[in-house]
């Protein structure tokens, strides 16, 4: 198959955005990726748009063609890719697979969500589509209450206290300080993060990420086409994407999750590298435990040290493995659909060396995007093109 890039890249803040529409949200982000790719719009020869709760929340689908049709795109296949809080991650698969396998030269992928609109009760709702409602939805639980359980266990195995947590919390918070795209970054301490309400004992408020609104959107092209675009393109060594139990039933371990590791190893098979290789990681933390278990699964952290190496300064901008230099979803928010594509724009703005919080001589960055109880997975792995 062939090597394909990442040229454009575009996205809002990811906030409360009052009256603003979804499409108006996803035609910012996918003008703003166009114009950076160097590429006319008669070029892109498909779109994938990554959305979860479009339709129960504001009564409209068939979003990737209302918004192609809006950016003046022609008459191509447009797709809108669903797989609960992973839909951006697999519609970024998708796009890069109809370049790689020659469908199209060029595709742009989109991913938006607006939600802050809603009540909460309504978002609720619409969240817990992502469980199979058949066996875990009578049993009460939800995602904080997943989570909750998920820390209880870690705990047990690994010894992980609450300042240990904590420390995952205080970094991402003051990540999202430094980045413009980020909502709530803060400055926050140990005694402040006890003193917040109890969402889902043991998780606290801090501990969750945030309703948001937002849109973010890549180009990806065939790499004899890259060097059309005003900036350094970045090469897609990865983009995988894995099953794993669809109920809590299904997993064998609370603090492990299979889809994760197998994306992870095939990951790596495919870019030809290991764990040691990355220089930075974007983890979906919609929890904090859940970058803890994660970064685990990912073979970046030892197994029981996610929270720990926190405390200890390695998953920091500057220590071993900086992940969520971005503040992540604990400080950027979790506008569902967009959050996937997000991610891979802050990793592409890392490798070019232009983000506002810089890991220093980053060449190879990862992101990983969760469905659901993890239900469905992505891991990318994005390479500096120059590296």
């Amino acid at each position: 198959m062939r090597d394909v890039m990442i040229t454009g890249i575009g996205s809002t803040a990811f906030a409360k955005h009052e009256g603003r529409s979804i499409e108006s949200l996803a035609v910012e982000a996918g003008n703003a990726a166009i114009l950076r790719s160097g590429l006319e719009r008669h070029e892109i020869g498909a779109v994938y748009f990554g959305n979860f709760v479009a339709g129960p929340l504001l009564g409209q689908e068939v979003l990737a063609g209302i918004v192609a049709d809006e950016l003046g795109i022609g008459l191509v296949p447009c797709t809108k890719v669903e797989g609960a809080c992973a839909s951006g991650g697999i519609a970024f698969r998708h796009a890069v697979l109809a370049v790689q396998t020659g469908q199209c030269d060029a595709a742009l992928v989109i991913g938006a969500e607006k939600m802050t609109h809603a009540s909460g009760a309504a978002v609720t709702s619409a969240l817990n589509c992502a469980m199979d409602n058949r066996s875990d939805g009578p049993s009460g639980l939800t995602f904080p209450g997943l989570f909750g359980l998920t820390w209880r266990v870690h705990a047990a195995k690994y010894g992980t206290t609450r300042d240990d947590v904590s420390a995952v919390v205080i970094k991402n918070k003051a990540n999202g300080l430094k980045n413009p795209l980020a909502q709530m970054g803060a400055v926050l301490t140990n005694d402040i993060i006890r003193q917040s309400a109890p969402i889902a004992d043991p998780l606290q408020l801090y501990d969750c990420c945030p309703v948001s609104d937002g849109a973010a959107a890549l180009v990806i092209v065939a790499a004899d086409r890259a060097k059309s675009g005003a900036d350094v393109p970045i090469r897609v060594r990865a983009a995988i994407q894995t099953r794993g139990p669809a109920r809590l039933a299904g997993n064998e371990d609370l603090v492990s999750y299979p889809a994760t590791r197998r994306a992870a190893q095939l990951a790596y098979e495919a870019a030809g590298m290991s764990a040691k290789n990355i220089d930075l990681a974007e983890i979906h933390d919609c929890f904090s435990m859940a970058e803890v278990v994660h970064s685990e699964d990912l073979g970046l952290v030892p197994r029981g040290m996610g929270a720990k190496w926190a405390v200890e300064g390695h998953t920091h901008v500057g220590g071993r493995i900086p992940i969520n230099a971005s503040g992540g979803l604990l400080s950027k928010g979790h506008p569902i659909g967009a959050t996937g594509i997000g991610q891979l724009y802050e990793v592409v703005t890392q490798l070019r060396g232009t983000h506002n919080n810089q890991v220093k001589n980053a060449s190879v960055g990862m992101a990983q995007n969760v469905g659901g109880a993890g239900v469905a997975v992505t891991v990318s792995i994005l390479e500096r093109s120059d590296a």
